[in-house]
This record gives C-alpha cells, structure tokens and sequence, in this order.
C-alpha cells in the first residue's frame, strides 16, 4: 500500500516522497573526469597501454576518496595485459554503502590510441553481491534496446523477427530502424541479415557500451545493439539500461576452444538467456561515463584557455534520473604532480 500523508483538504492524500539520499555517483563522476583527461595526453598517439595506465592511476587514485567500501568485481585489462584496477581490490575510503564495483577506465582503449571517436571512461556500482561474475567468460552475445522492447524481443528469435516486431511496437518501418554492431569479421553475416531484413547498421569501430546506452535512450537514432562483445562491458551496460528503463538480454559466446574450455569448466551455461536482472540484481545500480574522444552519446575532453572541459552522464536505477554533468576544470590544478 502506497503511504501517505494529509494534505489541507480531508478528502484529498497525496503520496509521501521518500527521503532523497546520497547519490553516489556524483561523487564517482570525479573519477571517470580524472581518467578521462590524464588519457588526453596519449590520444591518437598510438600507446594505449600508456592510456590506459594514466586513465587507471587517476581513477584509482580518486575513487580512494568516494565514502563507500567498493569492491571491484569486474575488473579492466584482464583480456589484453593492459594495466588494470585487479578483481577483488578493495576501492573507496571504506566507510559508507557496501557495493560491488565496475570498472573501465578507457572503454576504447584502441579508439583512444588512434584518436577515433567514442572512447569513454566508465564506472559501474550496484549493491555488494548484486553484478554478475563472467569469471573467464570474456565475450556474450548481447540485445540490447529501448523500453518498448520488453515482451518484445529475445536472443531466442532471429534478428530479422527482432526487428520487425520492435519496429512495430515503435511505431516505425523497419527501413527506418538502425542497428548498431561492432564492426568485426564475426559479425559478418550478422550485418547482412540485418540488412536483407531492410534495417540500418551503425558500425562501431571499439566500445559497444556507448553503442548499447544509444540504444536504450529515446532521442537517438540508434534502435538496437546486437552482437557479441565483452562480457565486462555487457554487465556494465546493464547497470545503465536499468536506469534508463531498457532491455537487455546477454548470453555467452567464447571466441576460441580454449575460451569455450574455461567457460565451460567455471561452470556456465552457454544456452542460457541472461536478462536485465541476471547481469545486475540490484534495483540500486549507479553507472557515470566521462567522454575521452568525442562520440555520438558524449564530448571528448576539451582545452578552453585556461580550462579543461568534460562531458558526463550520470545514472541512477532507483531514482530513474539521468544527468549531464559538464565541468571546467583549471588546468592549472592538473600538474602531473597532482592527482
């Protein structure tokens, strides 16, 4: 039953509003700014170790700050060597909420390298014991799209019947639905049956975070992410498409025998449809993203003058609230000597 209180007419009540509380994740934006502009130095430079290193060193080093005992349950770097903030490292000042924590301080690490569009830094945190453990599952096939799409669409039906039946719970044509996909060879004939169905494809270079949250939001053009991608990154995503109301379906797809071999010997299920609340259990999921280059969901890292500018989107499941942050940060504070 709804609570509620008086108002100065007797026959009338009106809801009770719950008391707001901390939201974390204003506190974690700090984090996903700092990663994002230690990594500018190293865009289109070829090195993305090295920026990813700098993007994790500031991340770390911020996230000390955050009153909350986080724990990293997904960890970055573990499919590449990259320097990494390691599974089961204990992060935040250890006092406040106990939450399991995941991390990318450059999802595009290669974009960022190369200078190319979309690369993000990115945090996810849900209640502790609440995200999914991929363990040595590195790849999922995922589906990702807007609220319509609940009852709707599964990884259990062919993409062209996916498209046709969430184009006619949008009220579109299919020839105006757009599918986002990474760009790889796996995805071949993927791509042609997207198109032989009469959709669009947006092929993504690297990040498939971005390509999932594009999907999942009204104002874009984007209707749909498909494909199969990093298992992190799909967990992760999952905590943003709680917020913003999404679908989302994932289900494990090792790339190799010896993948197949470790996913298979952790004890998965590779037939088994991982919903929204498989990926991320808890009703509480925060998820900030900073923009590193510029992209099609956020701004890169800009140098105004004096200042440095950011672009950010804050998340947050149990308010439903989403926020653009942009900061100008003096650039003067940020010597190498400083965090």
């Amino acid at each position: 039953m709804e609570d509620t209180v008086a108002t100065s007419s007797d026959s009338m009540t009106a809801p009770v509003f719950e008391h707001p509380d901390r939201n974390l994740a204003m506190e974690l934006v700090r984090a996903t700014e700092a990663a994002a502009i230690r990594a500018v130095p190293w865009i289109g430079r070829g090195d993305k170790n090295a920026a990813d290193g700098a993007a994790v060193n500031a991340m770390r080093t911020f996230l000390a700050t955050v009153a909350f005992d986080g724990v990293v349950v997904i960890g970055e770097g573990e499919k590449d060597e990259a320097p990494m903030l390691f599974n089961g490292e204990h992060v935040g000042n250890g006092r406040g909420p106990s939450c399991d924590i995941a991390v990318d301080p450059i999802d595009g690490t290669s974009l960022t390298a190369a200078g190319r569009q979309n690369a993000l830094s990115v945090i996810a945190v849900a209640d502790r014991g609440t995200m999914y453990d991929p363990v040595d599952a590195f790849y999922m096939d995922k589906l990702v799209a807007g609220p319509e799409a609940h009852g709707v669409i599964s990884l259990e039906q062919s993409i062209g019947d996916n498209l046709r039946e969430l184009a006619r719970a949008k009220g579109k044509d299919v020839g105006e639905m757009v599918v986002a996909i990474l760009d790889r060879p796996r995805h071949a004939q993927l791509i042609d049956e997207i198109r032989s169905a009469g959709a669009g494809t947006r092929l993504m270079r690297d990040g498939d975070v971005a390509g999932g949250i594009n999907a999942a939001r009204w104002e874009t053009r984007i209707d749909m992410c498909v494909g199969a991608g990093g298992t992190p990154e799909g967990v992760i995503t999952a905590c943003a498409i709680k917020a913003l109301g999404g679908f989302m379906e994932g289900r494990l797809a090792p790339q190799s025998d010896e993948e197949h071999r470790k996913v298979v010997a952790a004890g998965h299920d590779l037939d088994r449809v991982l919903g929204l609340n498989d990926l991320v259990a808890s009703d509480n999921t925060y998820f900030v993203a900073t923009g590193v280059t510029d992209g099609q969901l956020l701004d890169g890292v800009r140098r105004k003058g004096p200042l440095i500018r950011t672009e950010s989107l804050v998340l947050r499941s149990k308010t439903g609230t989403a926020r653009r942050v942009i900061a100008e940060h003096r650039s003067d504070k940020w010597l190498e000597s400083k965090a």
